[in-house]
């Protein structure tokens, strides 16, 4: 985890250093570089009692997702590089991007790794600005978000281990 000096904002151009994604193997940080956006995804997509989203919930979950960037955690700022400096891909993740049941279970495979691999403090930070991007994306239009969008919070959260 990086501090900053006298509580200042990290500098803007900083680069992340390799040590953030060196602890981790290929398939882990993909993992955790694909959850943000499949948790916006899943959080714009319909459900059960849950309206279809606008672009306007689509703009607030890359806004939450772009906002990693001035997080204070190694963590957080690489993942988002990393998500900012790979090819699109979207053919190639089709239908498990809104797939509830995966989504949560990636979520789960999430914690394991962030609990053997990362800083705690790291940990939390990454998985509360995973559950960030969701709430953000639900807010937009309902405020306060409706209940089958807090049950998805609310799941998600509990796959997220911050409940």
């Amino acid at each position: 985890m990086s501090h900053s000096v006298a509580g200042e904002p990290p500098s803007a151009g900083r680069r992340v250093t390799p040590l953030a994604t060196a602890a981790y193997a290929a398939a882990e940080w993909d993992l955790l570089t694909d959850l943000p956006g499949r948790v916006l995804v899943a959080a714009a997509s319909p459900g059960p009692g849950r309206p279809p989203r606008g672009v306007a919930a689509g703009l607030a979950g890359l806004d939450a997702v772009a906002a990693g960037r001035a997080f204070d955690s190694d963590l957080i700022r690489a993942v988002v590089t990393a998500i900012y400096a790979r090819h699109d891909g979207a053919d190639e993740r089709d239908e498990r991007l809104t797939d509830l049941v995966g989504l949560l279970a990636a979520c789960r495979a999430a914690v394991r790794v962030l609990r053997r691999r990362a800083d705690p403090a790291d940990s939390a930070a990454y998985r509360q600005w995973v559950e960030s991007v969701a709430a953000r994306v639900c807010r937009v239009g309902d405020f306060p978000p409706s209940p089958a969008d807090q049950r998805f919070l609310h799941r998600l959260g509990s796959a997220l281990d911050l409940r």
